[in-house]
């Protein structure tokens, strides 16, 4: 048998498998990680031109001044984190050699996470109750109906703010009992093999299933992106809000109903859906359904936190004290 051999690739074809292969070895990061490397790297670079360092390739010095110049200024433990992989990534993809491995740099960042600390600072839950009190205030205009969407529905299905942009029409599957959604790639699924959530019928004013289905008819939206900017003289967008316009919406209400909308962000919607189904009652198992944590133990601290009063241990001590 004549074995295949590959004619040699032109100039051209080479240069495309290289653009190829760069895209592909770029996708082994979501975009999201991508974003905010860029970001961190850009952070890095900026602090060496105004301190004379040279950011790539990088002494692990000037990381480590870097490092100390990041936590004096409140920078958490956690960020830190990922502005040193965002380092490494920039010197790995350059050819060069990492200087996040030096002893000194993993010496400083452990000093750093034990003088401030690792819990990290989470924003406020918008549970039940306050998301109600949210979709209350808003207004019956096109934009209103979009935020009423975007609020009952990222509440119902514990969505990520990403999941909630990337949303699209035919992702959208109306039944009987309510809607069904396919996330087509998430945090917890980066290769994209898909996970369908199901979205229960809610009470009239509270339907997550009705609020979207008259955003949707008074947008005109049919195909495309399901959440759109609206402009000026009510004209909806053809391309899907920013993931950072999710956290505006969801700050905003916060703001409306009386509340400190700083204490606030997009995750808030899913944080409120895993507290407010734990304190009904819910199993860990049936949060995860459709939450879709990897992690149990992420949603038990979830459970904890709502039942720390349940069937507290202390009361059989108070119940001895009697009246």
């Amino acid at each position: 048998m004549t074995a295949l051999i590959p004619a040699k690739n032109t100039d051209l074809e080479r240069r495309e498998l290289a653009e190829a292969a760069q895209h592909y070895i770029d996708q082994s990061l979501s975009f999201a990680t991508r974003k905010a490397y860029a970001s961190d790297f850009k952070i890095f670079k900026t602090w060496c031109v105004a301190n004379a360092q040279t950011a790539l390739p990088a002494k692990p010095e000037s990381v480590v001044l870097f490092l100390a110049s990041q936590a004096q200024a409140g920078v958490a433990a956690s960020t830190l984190n990922r502005r040193l992989a965002a380092i490494k990534c920039a010197h790995e993809a350059q050819g060069h050699a990492t200087p996040t491995a030096h002893k000194g740099v993993t010496a400083a960042l452990k000093g750093i996470r034990r003088a401030k600390g690792i819990a990290p600072i989470k924003k406020k839950a918008a549970t039940a109750d306050i998301v109600k009190e949210m979709v209350r205030h808003c207004p019956p205009t096109l934009t209103g109906k979009r935020d009423r969407a975007l609020l009952l529905l990222g509440f119902a299905g514990a969505f990520r703010r990403a999941e909630l942009v990337a949303l699209t029409v035919a992702d959208l599957a109306f039944v009987v009992d309510g809607l069904r959604v396919t996330i087509r790639q998430s945090k917890t699924d980066q290769e994209g093999a898909g996970q369908v959530i199901a979205i229960p019928h809610g009470s009239l004013l509270f339907c997550p299933v009705t609020a979207l289905t008259n955003w949707l008819a008074v947008a005109g939206v049919r195909e495309g992106a399901v959440f759109r900017a609206v402009g000026k003289g009510s004209r909806v967008g053809g391309a899907a809000l920013s993931d950072k316009s999710v956290a505006n919406v969801v700050k905003r209400y916060a703001g409306a109903v009386g509340l400190n909308a700083a204490d606030f962000a997009a995750h808030s919607l899913r944080a409120g859906f895993v507290t407010s189904a734990a304190e009904a009652g819910a199993s860990i198992f049936k949060l995860a359904e459709v939450s879709r944590h990897r992690s149990t133990d992420v949603l038990a601290g979830y459970v904890r936190s709502a039942n720390l009063f349940k069937d507290h241990a202390g009361r059989i001590c108070y119940e001895r004290f009697g009246d």
